[in-house]
């Protein structure tokens, strides 16, 4: 091989993980700008903005995840994609307003959740056995009581919400076992969905009820993708 041809391999193996990094450092850019103004948004009533914003949050979080994991020469998690695009077609679908699509959008988040189940199991969430029966217990306990406080008022959801909020409480169970990061993402999606449960219920909101629905969301989604990147990374 010539000093040439050695120089130019060099160089690009180089130059490689400085275009992925400044690729991945962009993606995460647009998710955070994306998510501040999907926020802002809200706050302000402009629903434009807000049904523009939303259905972009989800395939740039996964783009950045996905490059993230090329810059630093692994792959990312098979699962990690198709969870934060299923979470994708979820968004979309609740924001057509109609019992049909709000019923299609459950049903895409709770694919997202298995595949959240599945990741975080095959990467080892439930091998310290004691500690993931005493989260376990934790949630099935808050589950028991939230089910058992909305359902008289959830109507013709009561077993939509019930089944699917096992499976949300399954992926924080098992987000847990994976690290503090990906654990708060779990309990934090736990909360913006139980959020939105109380609204099915017609419960009284808090102040900024929609705001603190997608807040705890986004910051959920960013802490399982990138708490399930930086397991793999430990792993490696």
């Amino acid at each position: 091989m010539s000093i040439r041809t050695t120089t130019r391999a060099v160089l690009g193996a180089r130059l490689r993980p400085a275009g992925g990094l400044r690729s991945a450092t962009g993606l995460l850019g647009g998710f955070a700008a994306a998510s501040a103004a999907h926020l802002g948004a809200i706050l302000s009533g402009t629903s434009a903005l807000r049904h523009a914003t939303k259905p972009a949050l989800m395939p740039l979080l996964a783009a950045h995840s996905v490059t993230a994991a090329a810059t630093a020469e692994r792959e990312a998690p098979k699962l990690l994609a198709p969870a934060l695009l299923l979470s994708a077609g979820g968004d979309v679908l609740l924001q057509l307003k109609n019992d049909t699509a709000f019923l299609a959008g459950m049903g895409s988040f709770a694919a997202a959740h298995v595949c959240y189940v599945t990741m975080f199991v095959r990467r080892g969430a439930l091998t310290d056995r004691k500690r993931a029966l005493v989260v376990a217990a934790a949630y099935a306990t808050a589950w028991a009581g939230m089910i058992g406080q909305l359902w008289p008022d959830l109507g013709d959801l009561q077993v939509p919400v019930a089944g699917y909020s096992l499976l949300l409480a399954s992926t924080a169970v098992t987000s847990a076992g994976l690290g503090w990061r990906t654990g708060l993402g779990g309990a934090l999606f736990l909360l913006s969905d139980t959020l939105i449960a109380t609204q099915l219920a017609k419960w009284r909101e808090l102040p900024g009820h929609q705001f603190w629905i997608m807040a705890t969301y986004i910051l959920a989604q960013y802490l399982l993708a990138s708490g399930t990147l930086e397991a793999e990374q430990q792993r490696a």
